[in-house]
């Protein structure tokens, strides 16, 4: 059965959404593509955005990575100056947002409202209290490697609702198989059931 890897970096993976490296080309399978917090460069952004916009094609799944980070050496004041214009482009092509987010996840809440695009915080790794008020909000959280052994992360995946989640290996490398075992077993669903309703949730964020 092949298993959606909603966020990746392996480029010759077809069944996913591979995350492309800033300033280079896309490729013919599923990707996203945006502005990471820590790729911004100050004096040349206009370049950067030109980058973004001429290469969304029809493969193009998702605006993203982009957010805020509060470890990166980037002013806070100009990080969300960029998410908000990946916001903006996100709703006019009619593409949901890939989410980076460190330590800066109520600014990111404040960004929502300016969504009118599904939004997914990639690698959601938090504390309950965070994720319940993501999920209050109406965000979707794509989960990694961390289930496999956090075993306060697997209380929350426990507690997520089905039509809120996605499974991902980022630049981990590990097979996802595992993953959506481990999912499966926390949610008390076969595998098959839970591979058709990330399908499902898929089919939901594409459609706005």
């Amino acid at each position: 059965m092949d298993l959606f890897d909603f966020h990746h970096h392996k480029k010759n993976t077809a069944y996913g959404i591979y995350n492309i490296d800033f300033g280079t080309a896309p490729p013919e399978s599923p990707y996203s593509i945006g502005i990471h917090p820590k790729d911004i460069a100050v004096d040349s952004v206009e370049q950067q955005f030109s980058w973004l916009e001429s290469n969304i094609t029809e493969n193009c799944l998702a605006i993203g990575e982009c957010g805020l980070d509060s470890i990166v050496q980037i002013p806070q004041k100009i990080q969300e100056q960029i998410f908000l214009r990946q916001v903006l482009i996100s709703n006019e092509i009619k593409k949901p947002l890939i989410i980076h987010c460190v330590r800066k996840f109520y600014e990111v809440i404040s960004f929502k409202k300016k969504a009118t695009q599904a939004v997914i915080i990639h690698g959601f790794n938090k504390k309950e209290r965070i994720a319940e008020d993501l999920l209050k909000n109406n965000f979707y959280l794509s989960f990694g490697k961390a289930v496999l052994y956090h075993l306060s992360l697997q209380e929350i995946v426990k507690k997520t609702p089905l039509d809120k989640i996605f499974l991902e290996t980022d630049n981990e490398c590990f097979n996802i198989e595992e993953l959506y075992s481990k999912v499966s077993e926390l949610k008390g669903i076969s595998l098959e059931k839970l591979n058709e309703q990330i399908l499902e949730n898929l089919d939901t964020i594409k459609n706005g």
